[in-house]
Order: C-alpha cells, then sequence, then structure tokens
C-alpha cells in the first residue's frame, strides 16, 4: 500500500523498474552498507531497514537531516529488536522470503545476534547476503572498527593527496565508504545472475581497506611493477605534465595537455611556441622533471586572462580543460542540470528539497524519490502483516517492545 503522496504517484512506475521483485532486507549503518543498498533501492528493490527500537542511525546528525535524508530513500522501516527471540523469530520470517541480505557490522556482532551468512543460509539458500567491513571478514584486523579516513590512512591514500611537504591529506568526500558501498552493490548482481543458474545465493563481501587499496589503481600498480613508491603530487597529476590546476585571471581551471601533440597545441594557443624547443622539455619524462618551471611558465601566462577565455580557447582545439567550481557553481552548472543530478523530492515536513541523483542511466528507466526516506519504524505493523503475522500478534510484540512505529 503506498505510504504516502510521492508513493501513489509513483507506485505504478516502481514494478517496471529492473529491480522489481528483489527484496531486500537492509541491517546497515553508517555510509559504506547504505550507499550499496541505495542503489538497489533506487532501481526498484523492496527494500526493508531494519533497525532497532529507539535507533537514530544519523551518522552524528538529525534523522531529518540532508545525510541521513540522501541515504536512505526508497525503503520501508520495521524497527524490531534482534536481541530477543520474538525480534530474531520476526527477522527469519522475513529472511526466509527475502532475495538480498545487506550489513556492514563488526564480524563479531553478527555471530552473536545469530544472523551469520551461515545461519541465514540455512533458512534461505537462495539469499544474498552481503557485508561490509572495515578490514576483512577474516585476518589479523578482522575484529577492528573501521571508518573512511582510517582506511585512508592506512591504504595509502593519504601519503599521494595534498602538496609536497604540507603531511598527509586526507580526501575532501568519504571516498571509501561510498567505493566500498558501490563494489558491494557490484558483487550483489552478479551473485543475483549466478542465482539465475544455479539457484544458489552467495556470500559476498568487501572492506573499507580492499576498496581503499584497490582504488589506488595506477598508483598502486605503479608499485607493484615498478617498485616507485608515489609522493604527493598537489594539483598536478603524478606522471602527466603539464595536467592540473592553473589560475586564471578570475578562477581557477584544470587542463590535460601531457601527450605530445597536445603539448605542441598548447604551447601554440597560449602563444608561446618557443616553449617546444626547450630541450628540456621535449619529452613526457622531461616534462615532468621539470614540473615547477614548466608550470611556472604556463601559470604566468594564463593568469592575463578570465577562465572562461581559456576555456573556449582550449575547448576548441581539443584539450580538455574546465572550471574548478564549488558546490554551489557545481549545481548551477548547465551540464549538471541537464543530467538531472538534482532529484527533486518533496518531504513531509522539510517540503520541496532535493537529493544526489543516481549517477547510474538505463534508457527507457529513470531513478527518482518513490518513498521519502522513512520514520523509525514507519511500516513496522505493515511488514509483519506481510510475513505472516496477525493483528493480534502485531499489538502483543509491540507491547514486549519487540517492534515499535506504526
Amino acid at each position: 500500500m503506498p505510504d504516502s503522496p510521492t508513493d501513489t504517484r509513483h507506485a505504478a512506475a516502481e514494478t517496471t523498474l529492473p529491480l522489481a521483485g528483489i527484496v531486500v532486507l537492509d541491517l546497515t549503518l553508517a555510509r559504506a552498507g547504505p550507499t550499496c543498498v541505495r542503489h538497489l533501492a533506487d532501481w526498484g528493490a523492496e527494500v526493508i531497514r531494519i533497525e532497532p527500537p529507539a535507533f537514530n542511525d544519523g551518522l552524528g546528525g538529525a534523522r531529518e537531516g540532508y545525510d541521513f535524508q540522501n541515504l536512505h530513500r526508497n525503503k520501508r522501516s520495521i524497527a524490531l529488536d534482534l536481541k530477543t527471540e520474538d525480534g530474531k523469530a520476526a527477522f527469519y520470517k522475513l529472511a526466509a522470503k527475502a532475495d538480498v541480505l545487506v550489513e556492514n557490522m563488526r564480524v563479531r556482532v553478527k555471530h552473536r545476534l545469530g544472523i551469520a551468512p551461515e545461519q541465514v543460509h540455512a533458512v534461505n539458500p537462495r539469499l544474498i547476503y552481503a557485508s561490509i567491513s572495515g578490514f576483512g571478514q577474516t585476518g589479523p584486523y578482522s575484529e577492528r572498527a573501521g571508518v573512511d579516513q582510517i582506511a585512508q590512512g592506512m591504504g595509502g591514500m593519504m601519503t599521494i593527496t595534498g602538496e609536497p611537504g604540507r603531511g598527509p591529506m586526507r580526501a575532501g568526500i568519504p571516498f571509501v565508504d561510498l567505493t566500498a558501498g558501490n563494489l558491494l552493490a557490484l558483487a550483489v548482481m552478479m551473485a543475483l545472475w549466478e542465482r539465475q543458474k544455479t539457484g544458489k545465493g552467495r556470500w559476498v563481501h568487501t572492506s573499507l581497506l580492499e576498496a581503499m587499496v584497490f582504488m589506488l589503481d595506477l598508483q598502486a600498480a605503479r608499485y607493484l611493477m615498478d617498485g616507485e613508491v608515489p609522493g604527493q603530487a598537489g594539483n598536478d597529476h603524478p606522471v602527466n605534465i603539464p595536467m592540473g590546476a592553473f589560475e586564471t585571471a578570475d578562477k581557477p581551471v584544470n587542463i590535460a595537455a601531457s601527450s605530445p601533440k597536445m603539448w605542441a597545441q598548447f604551447a601554440q594557443a597560449l602563444g608561446h611556441p618557443e616553449w617546444l624547443d626547450v630541450e628540456a622539455w621535449k619529452t613526457a619524462r622531461g616534462r615532468s622533471d621539470n614540473r615547477k618551471d614548466v608550470n611556472a611558465a604556463i601559470a604566468a601566462v594564463m593568469k592575463q586572462k578570465p577562465s572562461e577565455y581559456w576555456i573556449d580557447l582550449l575547448e576548441r582545439i581539443g584539450i580538455p580543460c574546465g572550471p574548478i567550481n564549488k558546490v554551489d557553481e557545481v549545481f548551477a552548472d548547465p551540464q549538471v542540470q541537464h543530467l538531472r543530478m538534482a532529484m527533486p523530492m518533496h518531504h513531509p515536513e522539510r517540503g520541496p528539497t532535493h537529493l544526489v541523483s543516481s549517477a547510474i542511466n538505463i534508457e527507457g528507466h529513470e531513478s527518482e524519490v518513490r518513498r521519502v526516506p522513512p520514520r523509525l519504524g514507519e511500516h513496522s505493523a505493515d511488514i509483519l502483516r506481510e510475513a505472516g503475522y496477525s493483528d493480534d500478534d502485531v499489538v502483543r510484540l509491540r507491547g514486549l517492545g519487540v517492534i515499535n512505529g506504526e
């Protein structure tokens, strides 16, 4: 049954989305796990968020705040106490009919609660059990708690971010959490596809540390294959020059002109063809070894004109370039607006507002806010009735404190 005007408006669309008919139990908290589930919810899965009664997983902020709202759209919520026998029995009734379970508890917690993968698969062998941890499900660090910045530090990211000599620097977004969530969503989809052939579920998992090392990408391969330990390069590309940020008369821009052809075009466009005759700058390695001199020469020229002048000029000759925007400028950008990256939502308390859209495009389908993020336990009674509980059962469980909400 639709739960709000937003639900009513989009209930029909939900049944046509790619993941329509997939039931997901969401036992996640913080950010990495919810990021995974958000992909599934946005594309039509029926997501049941299972939360402890009196719980507020707002990442330190309000449940009605921007962070919780952006992470938990398109879900229903049941407030269920898994530490009680009645609560665990209700959980297993839901798990018996679910397709996917996603959790990011510490390793020992799911065993203590009695909902570890082997226990759930004994009830529903078709279920895809998906886990995110800080450092892996096994190994010497498996019992440690992990958060994004810890993983950035342990995984090498903070030693290759920022300006040389300024010390370690974190990235400006929790990208390890986000990457781990993205990777787990991909693993869920692969396991669902495999289940089409085998009829059996899988335990799929990743960790913040694995996601961080994976995201080192070329910097990791640079070390593994050539033995080079990367350092901080500031706004410059670690090996390709010129590729980085340059001040103009009004605001900085990024340019990427490191290939031999682009370097020649770039020098001509800036009115300095003599740069091509500088012996030390003739090769990519030479420009990299002399990056301070190369960048200083470019900066002196680019400061003479505004950003739009350089963007228009370089774009015409096929050299990638673009402004360095503040967040408000990002959402004012015409291309960002064309891509509808601000997803409209009508919130019952906040009124008309926006969340961050899915970056996945599936032609013929559209992700949108079909359900506003749920209040704690907003759908407890409905979810239990759908699982086979009677009205009297619901009243009894509410009286015992096993559930709360509506």
